[in-house]
């Protein structure tokens, strides 16, 4: 072998255990990116008269505390982006499953970031959510932000058993006005799907992307707010929270109940004004139970 031809071969395999692509001739070199993965799943069990730690599994970014609750109250899990934010090509998976007759409340750390994606393909959220017979999970994480060339696809996939109770929160903040952070352009697909005794009985897809502050502008999509969230119950008669609900929501904001399901809709001015507005409505609809303490820090 020549060696100039050996000297390529071991500057091409340096480059490779860089994590750069090798330089070729009139080509300049690609850094290759790490990519953010993680998988957490917990899973709650009826024992000892209360709600007990059944399964749980970390891997990669995704880890899972279980706060103390005092009372027996419903279990606690907070769930941890190690990363401290996610970029375009980064996945999250996280998977909840309470047995018969238990009872959680699972929220995240903190605010959720997605930061500006290099290329084509958005940061992926896929969580599911698996309810047992007489078990009731209220899952509250904290808002998503939304930086400008932030891309997100989020789903949310959920099994209910036949008497089963389900409180869900997704909201999301484009850019933190506080902070004057403005977003010109960005990209959120939001998917919602709601199975009870396996037939489909919610499913929802909400689609931004493109100029999103020329968007929100619009009066039919956020009329200039920044913020928006969309809470769901899906228990037995929940027309009979459709009265005090709509009392305590903001004046940008909507609910509706039928065949087993409450769902509101809520647009904000900024993260402020949503969290304000969030506070009430989750405290009313959990009956009355207080947020996390997370949430206050």
């Amino acid at each position: 072998m020549a060696g100039g031809s050996l000297v390529a071969d071991l500057a091409e395999d340096a480059s490779a255990r860089q994590g750069v692509a090798p330089l070729r001739q009139g080509v300049a070199p690609v850094t290759r990116l790490e990519r953010t993965q993680g998988l957490g799943r917990v899973g709650f069990k009826r024992g000892q008269g209360t709600t007990v730690l059944g399964r749980l599994h970390q891997q990669g970014a995704a880890r899972i505390l279980l706060p103390r609750v005092h009372g027996g109250g419903a279990a606690e899990a907070v769930l941890i982006n190690t990363a401290g934010g996610l970029t375009g090509g980064d996945r999250l998976q996280w998977e909840v499953a309470l047995d018969a007759a238990t009872a959680a409340t699972v929220t995240t750390q903190a605010c959720e970031k997605i930061y500006r994606a290099l290329g084509a393909e958005p940061a992926r959220v896929e969580t599911t959510l698996r309810v047992g017979p007489g078990a009731t999970l209220a899952w509250l994480p904290q808002e998503t932000i939304l930086f400008d060339g932030g891309a997100l696809r989020r789903s949310l996939t959920v099994e209910l058993a036949g008497d089963a109770r389900l409180l869900a929160l997704e909201a999301v903040i484009f850019g933190r006005r506080a902070m004057g952070e403005r977003v010109r352009r960005a990209s959120l697909l939001d998917d919602w799907t709601v199975r009870r005794e396996g037939r489909l009985i919610f499913a929802d897809r909400l689609r931004l992307a493109g100029p999103v502050a020329e968007l929100l502008a619009r009066p039919a999509i956020a009329a200039g707010g920044g913020a928006v969230a969309t809470i769901a119950l899906f228990a037995d008669e929940p027309e009979r929270y459709l009265a005090p609900l709509r009392a305590v929501l903001p004046a940008n904001a909507g609910a509706s109940a039928w065949d087993g399901k409450l769902l509101a809709r809520i647009v904000a001015e900024d993260g402020y004004g949503l969290r304000q507005a969030l506070v009430s409505a989750l405290v009313l609809l959990n009956d009355g139970r207080p947020l996390p303490k997370i949430w206050a820090l």
